[in-house]
């Protein structure tokens, strides 16, 4: 069972969490001891069932208090077997959690979702803005993997928690794939998993960067320059995977430019073997602009070992814009993706929330 604090009532409980360092700097929902235990249940499974030890705290993580987290960040209960998913899945030993919550890096966990949970909990958008406002259960879920880092991880700016500057995606960063007008398989079918499981993964990821292109039906190659802009953004030599080299990174492809690689005959790992192959740096400008980094006489360094290591999805409105996320490129599992399956067989749907008693962890 967590720990009890007490307060006169919710407005002195909420300045009492953002005191304690146990908020995101933003309004949380108070997690009192009825709006916990609701979110259990509604998971289905043991409040004290252990998931792991989250870093650079080792604090453990329990089903209770990841419930205390998805309340705090305004999770329906239909969120909590995603919010679980993502939590598992930074867990993972193949994650770096701690490493990554050290860093001084902007890194941040980006949670992409598949399968029939986008639907079955919440409506978690793939489509236009998924990435900003307005979409609840990208917005929640985010935020709630968030505050079980600052709360049992103890990843708090400045003392464990040492990104120079951060970014938004530190609040929130969460988007399912839009499987249903992509060209391309589900992601998580590509990853090896079955199209009617769902599926969490979870990569450290920059903001995302836009890639601009507009294509030219008349232009039979129009794919080429595509791929060579996408791996300019992925790769430049502004970034951690040009310099420091390995790591994996994301590629987010709007439905126009999706239609555009598929159009010409490509699949998602011809995809990333063309934009792999484009992730190169010479030596000499490598020596010339991050000397630090230089490590020899290869005449190129490639951002990535392997084509696997750049996640391709499709998601966002249709139009110029797809996104690149640039990866931190380190830790001993230099910045590897986590996918974890969503158990969604002891959901029970609960209706209302409320309480009284403050639940706190």
């Amino acid at each position: 069972m967590s720990d009890l604090l007490s307060a006169v009532d919710e407005a002195a409980a909420l300045e009492d969490l953002h005191e304690r360092g146990c908020t995101d700097g933003l309004p949380v929902i108070i997690p009192t001891a009825d709006r916990v235990k609701r979110m259990v249940l509604a998971c289905g499974q043991e409040a004290d069932m252990v998931l792991g030890v989250m870093g650079p705290g080792q604090g453990t993580a329990t089903i209770e208090k990841v419930a205390v987290a998805a309340v705090m960040a305004g999770c329906l209960p239909d969120y909590m077997p995603v919010v679980v998913a993502a939590a598992k899945a930074v867990i993972e030993p193949v994650f770096d959690l701690t490493e990554m919550q050290a860093t001084t890096h902007c890194t941040a966990p980006l949670i992409i979702v598949n399968g029939p949970a986008r639907h079955t909990c919440g409506r978690i958008s793939s489509s236009y803005g998924a990435l900003g406002p307005g979409h609840r259960a990208n917005a929640s879920i985010g935020r709630a993997l968030r505050l079980t880092m600052i709360n049992i991880g103890q990843g708090r700016p400045g003392s464990s928690d040492m990104a120079l500057l951060g970014h938004p995606g530190k609040f929130t960063f969460c988007l399912a794939e839009d499987e249903e007008n992509s060209p391309f398989p589900p992601m998580h079918v590509d990853l090896g998993y079955d199209q009617d499981e769902s599926v969490v993964t979870v990569i450290g990821a920059e903001s995302p960067h836009s890639v601009l292109y507009s294509g030219d039906s008349d232009n039979s190659d129009q794919h080429k320059p595509l791929l060579e802009l996408l791996a300019i953004g992925l790769a430049n030599p502004a970034t951690n995977n040009a310099i420091l080299t390995g790591g994996t990174a994301t590629v987010v492809l709007n439905p126009e430019h999706a239609a555009i690689l598929s159009k010409a005959g490509l699949t998602r790992q011809d995809i990333a073997r063309e934009i792999q192959g484009q992730c190169t740096m010479n030596e000499v400008e490598t020596k010339r602009l991050a000397s630090g980094f230089s490590g020899g006489s290869a005449e190129k360094r490639s951002a990535f070992s392997s084509p696997d290591q750049i996640l391709i999805l499709m998601a966002g409105g249709s139009g110029l814009y797809s996104m690149v996320m640039p990866s931190w490129s380190a830790g001993a599992h230099v910045n590897s993706p986590s996918s974890v399956k969503v158990e969604t067989d002891f959901f029970c749907e609960i209706p209302g929330l409320g309480g009284e008693a403050l639940s706190f962890t």
